[in-house]
This record gives C-alpha cells, sequence and structure tokens, in this order.
C-alpha cells in the first residue's frame, strides 16, 4: 500500500478502504504469479484465512508447489516464515523452545529461553498427522490462545500468526489424525489438484531456467493487522446469516428437518462455529474483491473449504463413494438462497 495503513479506521471511509484492500489483494496475487503458476482458487483461501485471522490445513500430494506458495506470499507480505517437518520423534521442546541452564562469568547458574520455530508469523507445520498427539496439541493450543508455555511461563505470540498444515494424502501408514474438535480449529481445508497441463508446462520452463525471479515485498505486518479488522467491520445482512446457519444445519442428520442426503450419508454434521467460519470468510472474501458487503455468492464460495473438514461421511457413503464435496453441492440446491429473488424476472438479451 502506498499510503500509510496506519490511518485510523475513523479516518478512512469504508469505501477507501475496501479499494486499497482489493487493490492489495491483485498486487499480491500479481507478485505470487511470478513464482507460483496456477492454484489461483488455493491463493485466494490462503489470503482469505490469513485476513480473517485463522489457519488453513492443505491437502495434496507431493511436488504441487505448497510450501513454495506459502513462503512466497509470506515473502510479500514481509512475514517471518518458518517450516517444520512434524515427525513422530518431534518433540513440543523442539515446536516452542525450551529454558536452558547458562553459566554467567560470577558462576552464579541462570536460564535462559531458546524459542522454538512456532515464534514466527507464518508457520508451516508440514505433515502434521505424523507428529505425537501431545505435539499436535500444543501447536493447536497456540493457534487458539496466540501463546505457549515455556517452563513456568507463558509467551505470547507475534502478531499476524498464521499456521498453514499440509497432509500428503498418499500416506496413511503411522498417522495419528486429529479428532474433531482439534480439526473444528482450522477456519479453510484446502486441497490442492494437479495442475493443468499449460500451467505443468510452465512450471517445467521456469523450473529447469536459470533465471529467478525477483519477490517485491508489499506489506508490512500493521498492513495486514488493519485489514483484518477491516474484514471484521464489513457487514452481513441478517438474511445471509440466516443461510449460512441453515447451510451448517442441513450437514446434521440429526436435525428433524436435515435434509434426505445428510441422513443418509452423514455421520454428524458441523457445530456452530461452522457458520461463524462462514460468515467471517465470507467477509474476507467480499472484501479482497472490492466489495462492502457479503453476497450469497461468497459464503457459497466458501463453503466446502469451511465445512468438508468438519463433517464425517458415515459407512454407506464410503461404500458408494460419496464425497463430502458432492454432498455439499446437493445440500446447497436443497438450501433456498434469501438473494435468488433479486435475480431479474426476466432475461431479455440471451448471449
Amino acid at each position: 500500500m502506498n499510503q500509510d495503513t496506519t490511518t485510523s479506521l475513523n479516518q478512512l471511509g469504508s469505501e477507501e478502504a475496501v479499494r486499497r484492500i482489493a487493490k492489495a489483494r491483485e498486487l499480491l496475487l500479481e507478485e505470487v504469479h511470478k513464482v507460483i503458476v496456477g492454484q489461483n482458487d488455493v491463493l485466494e483461501l490462503l489470503l482469505i484465512g490469513l485476513f480473517a485471522q485463522g489457519h488453513c490445513f492443505a491437502t495434496g500430494v507431493p511436488g504441487l508447489a505448497k510450501s513454495l506458495a506459502i513462503e512466497t506470499l509470506a515473502r510479500t507480505l514481509q512475514l517471518r516464515f518458518q517450516r517444520l517437518t512434524f515427525t513422530p520423534d518431534l518433540t513440543t521442546d523442539e515446536l516452542v523452545g525450551q529454558e536452558r541452564a547458562t553459566t554467567e562469568p560470577s558462576n552464579a547458574r541462570t536460564t535462559r529461553v531458546v524459542q522454538g520455530p512456532i515464534f514466527t508469523n507464518v508457520l508451516l507445520a508440514d505433515e502434521l498427522l505424523a507428529a505425537a498427539p501431545r505435539t499436535q496439541a500444543v501447536l493447536l493450543d497456540a493457534m487458539h490462545d496466540h501463546q505457549v508455555q515455556i517452563g513456568e511461563s507463558r509467551w505470547e505470540l507475534e502478531r499476524p500468526f498464521f499456521v498453514v498444515a499440509t497432509h500428503n494424502p498418499v500416506e496413511t501408514e503411522g498417522l495419528r489424525p486429529l479428532h474433531e474438535a482439534q480439526l473444528d480449529r482450522f477456519l479453510l481445508s484446502i486441497q490442492l489438484g494437479y495442475p493443468t497441463r499449460d500451467e505443468e508446462r510452465q512450471i517445467v520452463m521456469a523450473s529447469t531456467s536459470a533465471e529467478s525471479p525477483t519477490i517485491k515485498p508489499l506489506l508490512r505486518p500493521r498492513d495486514i493487522e488493519w485489514i483484518q479488522q477491516w474484514v471484521r467491520q464489513i457487514p452481513v445482512a441478517e438474511p445471509l446469516v440466516g443461510y449460512a446457519v441453515d447451510l451448517t444445519r442441513a450437514t446434521r442428520p440429526s436435525e428433524s428437518d436435515a435434509p434426505d442426503i445428510a441422513k443418509q450419508w452423514l455421520t454428524w454434521g458441523a457445530g456452530p462455529r461452522a457458520a461463524q467460519s462462514l460468515i467471517l470468510a465470507a467477509k474476507a472474501r467480499a472484501i479482497l474483491k472490492g466489495r462492502a458487503a457479503v453476497h450469497s455468492a461468497d459464503i457459497r464460495w466458501v463453503l466446502k473449504p469451511v465445512l468438508r473438514h468438519r463433517l464425517q461421511l458415515n459407512a454407506a457413503a464410503r461404500l458408494a463413494k460419496v464425497t463430502i464435496d458432492q454432498l455439499l453441492d446437493r445440500i446447497v440446491q436443497t438450501t433456498p438462497d434469501p438473494q435468488a429473488s433479486h435475480r431479474p424476472i426476466l432475461e431479455i438479451n440471451q448471449s
């Protein structure tokens, strides 16, 4: 941002703030695409997760540039980046840090704190499901509390603090899946797919050449916190809040008015935090797209990333090879859109 983004929120009108934020998104994506080919939706979701003050769980096979995309994004935002591979023997001390005894010149013994890689702005928690449950729990608690315990002291984590955990679906042996309450700590579940043929050709050409693109830093940490405050201020009409609640409740097979598809294929559905996350993620998408109000289309766009890790398919669904994304498509079709009546009744131009 060219102008000082520390300007008081009261001094800057919403129209100008939205314009600046939309422009910042455009420049950020342009800069990241100097390194990353394609993955447009993935990058959009990472920005939504960051600016909505949430965290992301990214699933994809190796070689899809998950780490490179997150590191490049951190560089454009001037955020400190750490990557930590979670292995079965990774200890909590290796994650958060520890106290170490030192001897002063006067022979007096003191302790000093050596901070772990969690003390950063962007933490890539690679292969989180491979870690021991205790190590997983410490990270998830830090994501929620923005604090960690070292010795007898509590340490505040620097803001912004953004965690992207990754999972390779090909690997299944020795994993320790997160339980439902832990998965609920992630705002978004992002699925990475293979590139198109043209994108893959561009990737091969770029990665095998001698050229190395220069990434310009565009934002500062205080700019990010400024955007995060504006995301919270985006208004949402009451019918759209009801829409988010209805979509969430439609995933609960125990509800009497749940659609048959949920009762047939789901063991359990999403809790109230899912509806909150739908609204928050939709707010972030709206302002990044240059709008000062949420549309129902924003809620539908973030629906799968918000809900897919909060639902559990039953045995019948797995046997029938029904996917959660397919089920969510059906739920959208059966849930009334409060803004559908705003569409033109007559469509004269059919081109």
